[in-house]
Order: structure tokens, then sequence, then C-alpha cells
């Protein structure tokens, strides 16, 4: 056999991103899902992956996730070429194809149409199905072998209002990237300057005007009725955005910037550092499909508050590892953070329980080898 004939026999993984080096909850999926897939690959007999981010530099990149050093090619915004290229892969030994976004259906439903024999993976996130997708784009998010959800609630709209058959859609929960429980194992994280001293509250988010469910607005509200009983309390919002000067003329309004600090481009070490401090984490979404960050504080022990709504019931058990409001309930929200803030040892019992459900459920190998699951039901095997 030629060198030639051999690699045209080798079976590959193939992932399609939008976008793999940029700040945000798909990103960051995004990325330790192409660390999974690779970790996978190099499990499986005679089997490589191969990576594309359509808005990543162009041309070839690399980051680490997982402790893994991932390789991929980047496209600059460009979709024909991204296009293009994907269906090219597809007739060059491909087994697999994931599409790490809905709106990333269309192409490989391309590549399947030049290579029929092609089994293809389409990710869902969250609220990009919550609506119907254009006519097109659903019939080809319809058409792959499977489709996956990280919540059940994501699953149930995928079948309801995207049309996808039940059989083809499973549930697969983000995992929390493994740096982040190193960072919770090490004392004395460096805050970031503005972080202030007192009792904090903690919320982590992309706040963006298109994004206004996150719920900081009511955050922000909820602290006038909790400084008349807790004068040293704090919230602490975390994270960029063009949102934040309407954020930031609420706080002024309602007579609680003092209260309030926003803090912005924090690397990863520093955000770490303000979930270690805090002593409630709170992101009452109504419009979640799952909550990375409500992992990230579970890693450090904290107590969580989410709105009982989307994806957020998935990862907050009421009672359990934090408390659940009514979406929208900025009164009930108040009252749900002062019996916090009065009740040490529930938060400590919650934190505590969090971290126990975090390390059995969301562990970055516990996703890994439901991936491979689900790649063996597409055919994947050890002689790949």
């Amino acid at each position: 056999m030629t060198a030639k004939e051999s690699k045209a026999e080798a079976k590959k993984i193939i992932g399609l991103f939008p976008e793999l080096l940029g700040v945000g909850g798909i990103q960051e999926a995004g990325r330790l899902t192409a660390a999974a897939l690779q970790g996978i690959s190099l499990r499986h007999n005679g089997c490589s992956s191969y990576f594309q981010g359509l808005n990543d530099p162009l041309d070839k990149q690399e980051f680490e996730a997982a402790a893994r050093k991932v390789c991929l090619r980047g496209f600059g915004h460009s979709k024909v070429r991204f296009v293009l290229s994907a269906i090219r892969q597809s007739g060059q030994g491909a087994k697999i194809v994931l599409a790490a976004h809905p709106n990333l259906a269309l192409p490989v439903a391309a590549m399947k149409w030049v290579s029929p024999g092609l089994k293809t993976i389409v990710m869902s996130h969250g609220v990009e199905v919550w609506k119907p997708l254009p006519l097109l784009r659903r019939r080809a998010l319809s058409g792959a072998d499977l489709v996956l959800a990280p919540s059940r609630d994501t699953a149930l709209k995928l079948a309801e209002i995207q049309g996808v058959p039940s059989a083809k859609i499973r549930t697969l929960a983000w995992p929390l990237n493994p740096d982040f429980l190193r960072m919770a194992a090490t004392p004395n994280l460096s805050l970031p300057s503005g972080f202030p001293e007192g009792r904090v509250t903690l919320t982590v988010g992309r706040w963006a005007s298109s994004e206004r469910y996150k719920g900081a607005d009511n955050l922000i509200r909820a602290m006038v009725q909790l400084r008349t009983k807790f004068p040293a309390v704090y919230l602490v919002a975390v994270g960029d955005g063009d949102d934040l000067p309407r954020l930031k003329k609420i706080a002024t309004d309602v007579g609680v910037s003092e209260s309030v600090r926003f803090l912005t481009g924090l690397s990863r070490q520093e955000i770490a550092a303000c979930y270690a401090r805090c002593e409630i984490f709170a992101l009452p979404s109504t419009g979640e499909g799952f909550g990375l960050v409500f992992l990230e504080a579970m890693a450090f022990g904290k107590p969580l508050v989410g709105a009982a709504c989307g994806g957020t019931t998935d990862v907050v058990e009421d009672n359990v590892n934090g408390l659940l409001i009514p979406p929208g309930d900025s009164e009930r929200l108040a009252k749900v953070l002062t019996v916090l803030l009065e009740d040490q040892s529930l938060r400590t019992r919650l934190g505590q329980r969090g971290g126990e459900i975090l390390r059995r459920r969301y562990s970055f190998e516990v996703f890994q080898s439901k991936l491979e699951l689900m790649l063996q039901e597409c055919g994947l095997d050890s002689h790949a």
C-alpha cells in the first residue's frame, strides 16, 4: 500500500466551530469539545481529528484546553472559504463531522451531500433554538444523525420548536474546564483591582444589549433592599459588553452605585479569585441554555441563585446546591439573597453539595466519555 493510499483510508473526525479563540460560554464549550474530540481520536486506531473556526483569525492557530494543545484552521469570517474547505475535508477520509452550533447545520448538510457515508452531529446551546430557525437551516438540523443539547429544556425545544425527531436528540451537559478545579485548589489567588472589602454577591457574564435576559439589572435593584440590612454588602459584576453603560446608569438611578462594582478585562486567574472571595454566586437569567458560570462557582463551593427556567434548572437544584426564584421576580431575588446572607450554615451546605455534584456530573472526563459513546453511535469504533 502506498503512503497516498494509506492516507486516503485513514478516518477522520471533523469539528466545525463558529469560534474557538474568543470569550464566552459557547467558545469555552467549543474549546472543551475540540479537546475531547482530539482525545477520543487518539484512543481509536487510525483516527485523526481536524478543526475549523469560522470567525477565528486566518490560517493555523493553536490553543490549550484540558491540558491538551489543539490546532485549528481559522477562516477570518469568510463563510465561503469555510464551507468549501469543510466540503473538501469531507472527501478526504472523514467519518464523522460535528458542528458546534445549529448555524453550521447547512455546511454539514452540504458535506453529507458530497460524501453520503459521512455521519453528522450538530450541537445546540440554548437560546438560539428557542425560536424557529429559518426553514433551510431547520431542515438541515433535522437531517443530522444526532443533535446534542446541553440541558433537558433545550432538548425539549429542539423537538417542539425546531421539529428535530426525538430519537435523534441526545442530552450532553457541558463540562467545567479542569483549569478551574486546579485554581479552586490554589490558595491566595490575587484579587483584581477594584474588588471591594465586605460581603460580596458575584455575577459573571457577557453584558450585551442583545442578552439582557441575564438579569444583572434585577441584581442591581435587589441591592436597594439588601443595603438596608447589610450596609457592607456589595454586588460585583464581572464581564464586558455594550450594555454596561445602561447597567451603570441603573445603579446610579436607584442609589446603589457605591455598592455595585463592574470589573472588566479580567484574566481567568482574576475571575477565579473573585469566585474564591465571594459569598454567593447569582445569575437570575431567563435565557440560559445551560450556564457554565454556575459550574465555575460550584468549583469554589459557592451557593447558587438562579431563575427557575431554561437550562438553569439542570444545574441549580433548589435547596440542594442553590436556591431558585421565579423568572424576573426582583422582590423574591432580594429575599433569597437576604436568606443566604443571614445563614452561613445554609451557604456552606449548598456550596459543599455543589462541589460534590460538580465532580460527579460535570467533569471533563465524564463529558469526553459521554461524547465518545455518541460518536460510537455514529460508527466510530476501535478499528476506525
